[in-house]
């Protein structure tokens, strides 16, 4: 019986580890909330604003549900919290994976964790300075005659974030090629020659994760090719390594 006791020490050790990182993490989330929600009105105006200057000036954004004034920002300010502390979930994540890696999957790791971060805000803010204002400029130049523009703030938030979580996915490319590269999964050389295949399914995946309209499809499946390419320029030379490692 006590050593079996030995035996399990390992394991719980690990479950308590993962418990207390998994904790910190959500008390991140809550402070950060806490300090948010107090601005969760200013935060919804600041995220419906590229939708709002197309609004013709006698009408305005409404609510067609009897919460949705208090819910809608409440979930905006939830998920903007996350996203803040993303960094930080991210290093309790590599604190907890570190100790079973390595040496030289450390030296990889730590440069991908801070690409994935910074590579899913930056697809979060080209969807919010590039594409918003494109597409809805395109939706208010076809709205049928005698059809005021009335957006609905929950409709329009889970629009939104729709995007922001199909560009900043889809801006993870590069990580994702380098990563399967590094393994030695896929060879970057053989991957380039199948180009076309990529485009297209470039395309499937614009028309599968954003809303059904041209305009966002495109602005989704041109980054995602061109991060393509620079993943497959950035995975030979992380194949070449997993090359030199093994060798």
């Amino acid at each position: 019986m006590k050593q079996e006791e030995l035996e399990s020490q390992p394991l719980v050790a690990h479950l308590n580890e993962f418990r207390n990182r998994a904790l910190r993490c959500l008390l991140s989330v809550l402070v950060i909330f806490a300090c948010l929600f107090s601005f969760s009105n200013q935060l919804y105006l600041y995220i419906s604003e590229p939708i709002r200057r197309f609004i013709p000036e006698n009408a305005s954004m409404i609510a067609t549900e009897v919460a949705s004034p208090f819910l809608t920002p409440f979930k905006l300010t939830l998920i903007l919290s996350f996203f803040v502390a993303m960094p930080y979930v991210l290093y309790q994540t590599w604190a907890f994976l570190a100790p079973g890696l390595y040496r030289q999957e450390k030296k990889i790791a730590i440069p991908l964790f801070l690409s994935s971060v910074l590579l899913f805000y930056t697809g979060v803010a080209f969807a919010y300075y590039v594409v918003f204002p494109i597409v809805f400029l395109f939706f208010s130049t076809i709205v049928p005659e005698g059809i005021i523009i009335m957006p609905d703030i929950q409709s329009y938030l889970n629009f939104a974030l729709k995007l922001f979580f199909a560009f900043g996915l889809s801006f993870e490319i590069p990580i994702a090629v380098v990563i399967l590269a590094w393994m030695g999964v896929v060879n970057p050389d053989a991957l380039s020659k199948k180009r076309p295949v990529i485009f297209i399914l470039c395309f499937l995946f614009g028309m599968l994760l954003t809303p059904p309209d041209v305009i966002s499809q495109i602005l989704l499946a041109v980054p995602m090719w061109l991060l393509f390419e620079v993943g497959i320029l950035l995975g030979k030379f992380a194949y070449r390594a997993n090359i030199e490692t093994q060798s």
